[in-house]
């Protein structure tokens, strides 16, 4: 069975800023790589990117099934809220296309 996709387009004028804090801060547990405009998170039940590109924060999240991509949204977004606690930002999942 392929993995199951997910994506959220964040607008923010910080895009990199939290890319880069989330990214650091999974990178204490998981693997992770990233720079100012991309990152890469190994979670043990899917894998998340996200691109920072022209004020918006692009996040994409993958799992083998329903539970783990539900469960990988949750988590992304609720870290992404807490670093991002000044802004009141909107966060919309909806089933993305795997390439």
């Amino acid at each position: 069975m392929s993995p199951l996709h997910a994506k959220a387009d964040v607008p923010t004028a910080e895009a990199s800023k939290y890319l880069q804090q989330l990214c650091k801060h999974f990178s204490h547990k998981l693997p992770a790589s990233f720079d100012e405009h991309a990152g890469t998170l190994d979670f043990p039940s899917g894998r998340a990117t996200l691109n920072a590109e022209n004020g918006l924060l692009k996040m994409k999240v993958e799992a083998k099934d329903e539970d783990a991509l539900k469960s990988l949204e949750d988590v992304v977004a609720r870290h992404l809220e807490r670093f991002a606690f000044r802004e009141k930002l909107e966060i919309v999942w909806t089933e993305a296309d795997p390439a």
